[in-house]
């Protein structure tokens, strides 16, 4: 069993105080996932996948959402205490789900990963959907719910009970 960790849109524009699109304060979820990235980095040792989210300045996404992680903007970038390493992995998506017009499960199937760990936000969208496609592919997936967070807090209780009933995701 070889394990994978995905980290899904530690943007600025979802982190940061100014950004375009944030959860709040962000603060707690951003120290979580970087204690648990540091953890993983020292006890796993597994490939870590940052999933960003990046689009065009007139993607359709924002007809629903204000204009957020546009291409070639600092507020697409991963925040500054989460910076990616040389040896990790970037994957750019325009969906919710990281699987939707990625090479995402192409890069886990060369990894031969078959077990995701999924930290991130937002929790009833981008890590939802991501859940859900990983467990449609077949892949084993664990949430720890101290690492996902999300602007609405009804709609992130209600994913990680969808995720962990409905999806069999292991929630932590």
């Amino acid at each position: 069993m070889k394990k994978a960790l995905l980290v899904i849109d530690m943007l600025d524009d979802f982190l940061k105080e100014d950004g375009a699109l944030t959860i709040g304060d962000g603060e707690a979820v951003t120290q979580n996932v970087k204690s648990r990235l540091e953890e993983w980095r020292s006890e796993e040792g597994g490939p870590v996948i940052y999933i960003m989210d990046r689009h065009r300045p007139d993607d359709a996404e924002f007809q629903m959402f204000p204009p957020h992680c546009i291409e070639g903007e600092r507020g697409a970038e991963v925040i500054a205490e989460l910076a990616p390493r040389k040896e990790d992995f970037l994957i750019y998506k325009r969906r919710y789900s990281a699987f939707f017009g990625t090479d995402l499960d192409l890069t886990l199937r060369e990894l031969e990963v078959n077990e995701l760990e999924l930290v991130g936000v937002c929790t009833q969208i981008c890590v939802l959907y991501t859940a859900a496609d990983a467990r449609m592919l077949n892949y084993g997936v664990t949430v720890r719910r101290k690492c996902v967070d999300s602007f609405d807090r009804e709609a992130h209780r209600f994913a990680l009970r969808e995720m962990e009933k409905t999806l069999g995701v292991k929630v932590l």
